[in-house]
């Protein structure tokens, strides 16, 4: 047994010194060998994976309580402009990397929709892993300490180093971990990675108490997540699967924003939406995103 998890750890291990050291360019990446043009054709069978920011919770109609998924969400809305024959959607809210091979309430395992017929995967995972909901709680638990600094990003570096920075590293693996079983079961799929839209102000402002985090926290938050999107397309690179864009579209449309402007709902939603979590317009800009890039081929 140790000798077969040793191939395992040295990839994890290479994953995670790649992406400590920054030696891959995302813009660099190969594209995969073979790769075929894109657009708008029908799409056989197209399988969703993925957590809550692809469940939709909240936002109407909701199919699923279990895993609060929607069937507005945005593996919906691209299923219906691809015209898809087999469509299926497991995304789970809550779900993190191990979802992918465990059952979740009422939910299999999320790899178990995958097989040797599925042609198009999209996977949004890695946001629960390094933990939102508990950053989301910790930051605006510690903000009244000191609103105008920023004790979440102290508390966070007490030890020494970045702890989100960390837990980003060590996401790393985990979804390589998840692409690699993606590529095993879907041998044939067109497989993209979607990334996580913008949550605060990509200028670093805040907007307390709207958004209940310190001043100082919010460009900390936003720089985190940015860090874990570029994760995310460094691993599907390794993986030679597609990263989907989301931040870059949804800028500007943040939980700071008012009502008629944001996509992202804040701690206390305006619109049918989970806090922290995209409304349907956010789902209906990540799907737009999706599609082109379909519409854009391979590479």
């Amino acid at each position: 047994m140790a000798r077969e998890r040793r191939p395992a750890r040295r990839r994890a291990a290479a994953v995670a010194a790649v992406l400590g050291g920054c030696v891959l360019a995302a813009a660099g990446m190969a594209p995969p060998a073979g790769a075929q043009p894109g657009g708008h054709g029908r799409t056989a069978a197209y399988v969703a994976l993925g957590d809550s920011y692809t469940s939709g919770p909240g936002i109407p109609g909701q199919v699923d309580a279990g895993c609060a998924r929607s069937d507005h969400n945005y593996p919906s809305l691209v299923a219906a402009e691809r015209r898809t024959s087999a469509f299926t959607d497991v995304s789970c809210g809550g779900a993190t990397t191990a979802e992918m091979w465990r059952a979740q309430g009422g939910n299999p395992p999320q790899l178990d929709a995958l097989d040797r017929h599925t042609d198009l995967v999209t996977v949004q995972i890695g946001g629960n892993d390094v933990g939102f909901g508990s950053i989301i709680g910790t930051c605006a638990r510690l903000a009244a300490q000191d609103p105008a600094g920023n004790p979440c990003e102290r508390a966070y570096r007490a030890f020494g180093h970045d702890g989100l920075a960390l837990a980003v590293l060590r996401t790393a693996p985990k979804v390589d971990r998840v692409l690699r079983a993606v590529r095993a079961r879907a041998p044939h799929a067109r497989v993209l990675v979607v990334g996580y839209p913008d949550l605060l102000p990509d200028d670093g402002s805040g907007c307390f108490p709207q958004v209940p985090f310190a001043a100082g926290d919010f460009p900390y938050l936003r720089d985190t997540e940015k860090r874990l999107n570029r994760m995310l397309r460094l691993v599907a690179g390794v993986n030679r699967a597609e990263y989907v864009d989301t931040y870059g579209p949804t800028a500007g449309h943040d939980m700071c924003q008012a009502p008629a402007d944001r996509w992202i709902e804040p701690l206390r939603p305006a619109a049918p939406a989970a806090p922290a979590h995209p409304n349907a317009r956010g789902e209906a800009a990540m799907a737009r995103a999706v599609l082109g890039r379909l519409e854009r081929g391979r590479g």
